[in-house]
């Protein structure tokens, strides 16, 4: 039987602005390990803000969220982003790399916010790098990359502290149709027994080859079909 990673209760999340605007409304949901799940919905349906509460960046207005059976206390912000930096990761649309350090600089670097040394970390990072087919590119700048060799970076970086969970959102979606192909392919590569992935998507194409497709309806998930 997989095992449970994230566990939502009555997740809620709502934004002040000119009114109160419920975005997600008391979602209950349980992820399991060894699994893949693609979140699907149209813009401004709240997947990124359901990413953003389990990437630990923002926090729920009501209900809980457990990893592991433990609750997260999101009062406690240092332990959080250290939760965060060792066993979570993330992928964005925009690859979000540092302009002025080079693709094993990227990668790396996360590497030491995490608390490892700076020979283990560029190690580890050659290695990733290599396995993600950037062996020769690792001394280049984010603008000498491709599109696609830019978000091999991002999963390089977000492989490097060996996450249980891989949290991306839109990994595919600023990319050409044959270069989507090979990111999304090489994400579900990442896969393993111990390891959760969630990815959101608006390609249905690759929603149909994760384990379960998820849909935003109203601010809450409904699980559209589901190999769990």
């Amino acid at each position: 039987m997989n095992k449970i990673i994230i566990e939502l209760s009555n997740l809620t999340k709502s934004f002040n602005t000119k009114k109160n605007i419920k975005v997600l409304k008391k979602i209950n949901y349980k992820f399991k390990a060894g699994k893949i799940y693609s979140l699907m919905g149209p813009s401004g349906s709240g997947k990124s803000t359901l990413l953003n509460l389990m990437s630990l960046i923002d926090r729920p207005s009501n209900g809980s969220i457990k990893f592991e059976s433990k609750q997260i206390d999101f009062n406690k912000k240092k332990n959080n982003d250290m939760f965060r930096a060792n066993n979570i990761g993330i992928i964005y649309q925009q690859d979000n790399l540092l302009s002025d350090f080079t693709a094993l600089e990227n990668v790396y670097l996360s590497s030491l916010a995490s608390g490892n040394k700076i020979e283990e970390a560029k190690s580890k990072s050659k290695k990733i790098l290599k396995n993600v087919g950037l062996s020769n590119r690792m001394e280049h700048y984010p603008t000498e990359l491709s599109g696609g060799e830019k978000q091999r970076v991002a999963i390089a970086r977000a492989l490097i502290n060996e996450p249980k969970i891989i949290l991306a959102d839109e990994p595919t979606g600023s990319l050409d149709k044959n270069t989507s192909q090979e990111i999304f392919y090489l994400l579900k590569k990442q896969i393993n027994s111990q390891r959760l992935i969630i990815f959101a998507t608006h390609n249905r194409f690759f929603a149909n080859k994760s384990d379960c497709l998820l849909e935003m309806i109203d601010g809450n998930i409904k699980t559209i079909n589901g190999r769990v």
